[in-house]
């Protein structure tokens, strides 16, 4: 069954695209079938580094925003979008024009919708029109995500009104550790993917310690993921450091063809 998640946080810098790697990386590492739609035309971060499975996509466009739906309809597949900055005006006119909760209720297609925030009053605010606009989808889900590389206190959220919303609307909350930012910019100025990151040693890569501090920062992301596999996918961890052990789905039962990626170090996109 296809689930489409959309990444987004409404305002710039909040860690929008760091949790779109992050789950292109998740999917990768399970070998899920997945497609990347990087609706960022200012800085698109998943065409740069996940180029060989993700398309742009531009909101002002509803044929292009209609390839989110579309794809998901198409085949089983992961369809994984990264929203831009204050896109949610557009957004809204394409679900509400086109009936997408309905039809997504219907056809039986989830729809994830990922808020990430910082520890800041606006991003609380961001949410409430989130929750508001949304809630009354039979097959969303929220998830929220506390990016503690933008803040360590979330006390303002966890005490606010919006956040017993979210609990009501059954809404999951994970939180992004904070990878040091040097290497975070390394990884940047490498064009590197997360795996890559993590294991190249040779050329432009990542020293010992720099590499052991991304596989500790994914294994940490994975286990929070463990809250919302229903909708990701399950990973099998290691059970020595905690990373996930490369398994290819069952797909016996399966008669669409599907696009994976190679779970090889070698073949994995940059």
């Amino acid at each position: 069954m296809s689930k489409i998640h959309l990444i987004g946080g409404e305002k710039g810098g909040v860690g929008k695209s760091v949790v779109a790697r992050l789950l292109a990386h998740h999917f990768a590492e399970l070998t899920l079938p997945v497609l990347v739609l990087d609706g960022d035309q200012s800085h698109p971060e998943m065409l740069r580094f996940y180029g060989d499975i993700s398309q742009p996509l531009n909101l002002e466009d509803t044929t292009s925003v209609d390839q989110v739906l579309e794809v998901a309809l198409e085949k089983d597949t992961y369809v994984l979008v990264d929203l831009p900055s204050q896109s949610q005006r557009h957004l809204k006119q394409w679900i509400d024009g086109s009936g997408v909760l309905d039809l997504s209720a219907e056809l039986d297609v989830p729809i994830i919708f990922w808020h990430v925030i910082d520890d800041g009053k606006n991003s609380i605010d961001l949410l409430d029109g989130l929750l508001s606009n949304y809630s009354q989808g039979l097959n969303t889900h929220f998830v929220i995500v506390k990016n503690t590389g933008l803040g360590l206190d979330f006390s303002l959220f966890d005490n606010s009104s919006v956040c017993k919303i979210a609990e009501k609307r059954n809404a999951r909350i994970l939180t992004l550790s904070e990878l040091n930012k040097r290497v975070m910019n390394k990884i940047d100025r490498f064009n590197l993917s997360y795996r890559i990151a993590a294991h190249q040693s040779q050329g432009d890569c990542l020293n010992l310690l720099e590499r052991q501090r991304v596989k500790v920062w994914l294994s940490r992301w994975e286990k929070e993921l463990l809250d919302v596999s229903e909708w990701v996918g399950k990973a099998t961890l290691n059970e020595e450091n905690g990373t996930p052990k490369n398994e290819i789905p069952d797909q016996s039962n399966s008669t669409q063809e599907s696009v994976y990626w190679p779970a090889g170090e070698e073949n994995t996109p940059r």
